[in-house]
């Protein structure tokens, strides 16, 4: 059955990687309410469960807007490289319990930087038809690939080249601190990527704003779950 799932989803990922770009479709100005989407899971009595939170700011003011939540069930499996199929379901009904429309969204998760280049910031992209932005708390190793750690600097960073390809951006958002892995989810390229995560830095989180907000949303909502 997983073997079936697999071949299934990677002829779906081929079939939309044909379609990412790594071109800005927007010009900065027009970006307006950035989102934030995280999701979280618990396993009761053999079933598992997710939920996922969206936390929209204002990206001049960096106050939230509006946020939403989903939770349900999850039915399918844990497979390696085929995230998005599991968890995509929660987010596009958190989706579309917002009022408003985010103009771009940030997800706690990779991009561009995936096996096939269709982590679920890629592959939401084409549901959510926004440009989107993958940040990741820990590095995705391909083919045994490590990553070059930047200097200790805040802004510093360094391209994450697998072959002659770039994937992605390891990026130090602040002096002392770990860095985070950043990469494009589609219609936008790598440096607009970088400028846009680091504009949503403040002092309280080496994580964008609307990440680090869409986490802590998470945990409470799941926290919140279990115990009912």
């Amino acid at each position: 059955m997983k073997n079936k799932m697999i071949k299934e989803y990677t002829r779906i990922q081929n079939g939309l990687f044909a379609k990412v770009s790594l071109e800005n479709n927007f010009k900065m100005e027009e970006i307006l309410r950035i989102a934030g989407v995280d999701i979280a899971y618990w396993e009761e009595k053999g079933f598992h469960y997710g939920t996922c939170c969206i936390v929209v700011i204002n990206f001049r003011t960096k106050i939230v807007i509006e946020q939403s939540t989903s939770n349900g069930e999850i039915t399918v499996p844990y497979i390696p490289g085929f995230l998005a199929f599991r968890e995509l379901p929660l987010v596009m009904e958190a989706v579309e319990k917002l009022t408003m429309d985010p103009d771009l969204y940030m997800f706690d998760g990779n991009g561009y930087l995936h096996y096939r280049h269709m982590g679920l910031a890629t592959h939401a992209s084409f549901y959510l038809n926004k440009p989107t932005i993958g940040v990741a708390k820990n590095y995705l190793k391909i083919e045994n690939t490590p990553f070059v750690m930047p200097e200790n600097e805040t802004g510093a960073f360094t391209d994450i080249r697998i072959g002659q390809e770039i994937y992605g951006r390891v990026l130090r958002t602040a002096k002392d601190v770990k860095p985070i892995f950043v990469s494009s989810g589609n219609w936008i390229d790598l440096a607009t990527s970088t400028e846009v995560v680091m504009a949503c830095i403040n002092e309280n989180s080496r994580l964008p704003i609307p990440v680090r907000l869409a986490d802590i949303e998470t945990r409470l909502a799941r926290r919140n779950l279990i115990s009912k």
